[in-house]
């Protein structure tokens, strides 16, 4: 199954939860923002961001499909 393939049976949105080191939590917006647009995600929202040690915890979701959206796991 292709990745465009595995997407379309994504019913709504992508939460990534990860660990960054950084130095703030600005930086940590911008490792997380730029991690979901290298997996080809434009938009991106922070859910989760909490500073701890030597950086960051960080939680961001994307929507493959929105409300009112053409669904591709209705094709």
């Amino acid at each position: 199954m292709s990745g465009s393939e595995i997407k379309k049976k994504i019913l709504d949105a992508l939460d990534v939860e990860t660990f960054f080191v950084c130095e703030n939590e600005e930086e940590a917006r911008q490792l997380a923002l730029g991690l979901m647009a290298e997996m080809g995600f434009a938009k991106a929202d922070i859910v989760f961001l909490e500073m701890e040690g030597p950086g960051a915890r960080v939680r961001v979701r994307t929507y493959v499909h929105r409300p009112g959206d053409r669904y591709g796991w209705l094709e």
